[in-house]
């Protein structure tokens, strides 16, 4: 079967943050050792409450692959992808690229392999 040229997107923005937990002093870490619970808590209550919920799409996710890097998500289709340390930072994230389509550049994160 082939593809269409152009399919149809059901979010403007679709949000995958790790969720992953590892016992504490798992070797490889994990972004839910690194307290990104709350973090992902409050940025799905900022989407709600922010009246995105219809166009920015929000999941949990299992390990991104880059567990000591953590707390990770990544924003599609633009690809960015965050590390949020602190609440605030959930709250940079959301006013820059979420509802002002701009980086919220300090807390970028390149990933390499």
């Amino acid at each position: 079967m082939e593809l269409p040229e152009e399919l149809p997107q059901l979010y403007k923005r679709h949000i995958f943050a790790c969720a992953t937990q590892r016992p504490p002093m798992h070797p490889r870490g994990s972004c839910g050792a690194s307290g990104a619970q709350p973090l992902w808590e409050k940025l799905g209550k900022k989407i709600e409450e922010g009246g995105l919920s219809a166009d920015v799409g929000f999941t949990l996710a299992g390990c991104m692959g880059f567990c000591s890097a953590g707390p990770l998500m990544v924003i599609y289709p633009e690809g960015v992808w965050y590390r949020p340390q602190k609440e605030e930072d959930i709250d940079t994230i959301f006013e820059s690229h979420l509802k002002n389509d701009q980086l919220a550049e300090d807390l970028v994160v390149v990933l390499s392999r």
